[in-house]
């Protein structure tokens, strides 16, 4: 069978996706970091590459510093560990992430300010989404935050 060419783009951008992910964490093994943290960062990475962006409408890694607040929804939704706590270590592995991408050239300072930006702004509400999510459930959520559409 022959592949489409969406899946090409796809198996194009998970490909260097993992080159991206490797670099992440060679970077993050330098900085001393224990394994298990060190795990934790790269898994969050990949799942917003690999998972999010690439799944559900492919788009390499750069374009990703655009889609956080669509990732947030995605996770308050569709990850069924999402809690507050997690939405943050998440979104801070994110930011370590882009931060050495930035570092190796692979975003540029404006692609990274305007993450940093976007995690800065929301993080307390998408950490309060996840929390009414959990705790009233979807109907709730989505009164709260999209006026019951």
């Amino acid at each position: 069978m022959e592949m489409t060419e969406m899946e090409r783009t796809c198996e194009e951008i998970e490909k260097e996706n993992q080159e991206y992910l490797a670099v992440f964490e060679e970077e993050l093994k330098k900085k001393g970091l224990s394994e298990k943290t060190i795990r934790r960062h790269v898994q969050n990475a990949d799942l917003y590459l690999n998972d999010f962006l690439l799944r559900y409408d492919p788009c390499p890694m750069a374009s990703g510093v655009e889609r956080l607040s669509e990732f947030a929804d995605f996770f308050i939704r569709k990850c069924m560990w999402s809690t507050p706590s997690s939405v943050k270590t998440t979104f801070a592995s994110l930011k370590k992430f882009y931060k050495c991408m930035l570092e190796h050239g692979n975003v540029s300072p404006e692609e990274f300010e305007t993450l940093k930006e976007d995690i800065q702004d929301n993080l307390e509400e998408w950490q309060e989404e996840c929390r009414v999510y959990n705790d009233d459930g979807y109907e709730e959520y989505q009164d709260m935050f999209f006026g019951g559409f």
